[in-house]
């Protein structure tokens, strides 16, 4: 079993199948899209560049998706805290999966790209 695969599966509900519905999500929007394994996390590259990746804060235990050219995008619910680079997309567990807002951060991110 790889690294990646392990991130997931090690991971408890409801954290697991938000994951693993995030990252089946991101490698379906895009045929240019890979996963691969830096720092330790799941990053997806787009055309062989960092794009995003998934994570949980360790203080609230919420997922989020880290959009690596977060800063250059604007978007009420992308947030920068700390981050000088990048923003995230907190991922809220109680609701269903915010696929149409998930899919426009997406977009405005592939264009950076391009």
């Amino acid at each position: 079993m790889s690294d990646i695969d392990d991130y997931f599966l090690l991971k408890e509900e409801p954290v697991k199948s938000c994951l693993m519905a995030l990252r089946a999500h991101i490698l379906g929007f895009d045929k240019h899209m890979t996963e691969e394994w830096k720092y330790k996390m799941p990053f997806y590259c787009y055309n062989g560049k960092m794009f995003c990746y998934l994570w949980v804060n360790r203080k609230s235990g919420q997922p989020y998706i880290g959009i690596v050219e977060g800063r250059n995008i604007k978007h009420p619910d992308l947030v920068m805290e700390k981050r000088s680079r990048m923003k995230i997309l907190p991922i809220d567990m109680d609701n269903d999966i915010p696929v149409k807002k998930i899919d426009g951060i997406l977009k405005m991110a592939i264009k950076l790209y391009k």
